[in-house]
């Protein structure tokens, strides 16, 4: 299997994860205040939409290069 297949294989399954679940959220950590010794952290949870239009383009461009991507001329 050469790269570009496997990167065809990887947009595909991020594109339908992407359409599947619409957003993905994670947890950033954040130094508030540091005065010496003391430090005070803040967890902020962060969310990220995944637009429609970028989920089926991944899909269509990693269909395109598992079409195409392993033809040579």
């Amino acid at each position: 299997m050469n790269a570009t297949k496997l990167v065809g294989i990887v947009l595909l399954i991020a594109g339908t994860l992407g359409l599947a679940y619409g957003s993905f959220s994670y947890t950033k950590d954040t130094t508030a205040v540091k005065l010496g010794p003391l430090e005070l952290s803040v967890k902020e949870k962060e969310t990220v939409n995944v637009p429609i239009w970028a989920g089926v383009g991944a899909i269509v461009f990693g269909g395109l290069l598992l079409a195409f991507g392993g033809k040579r001329g």
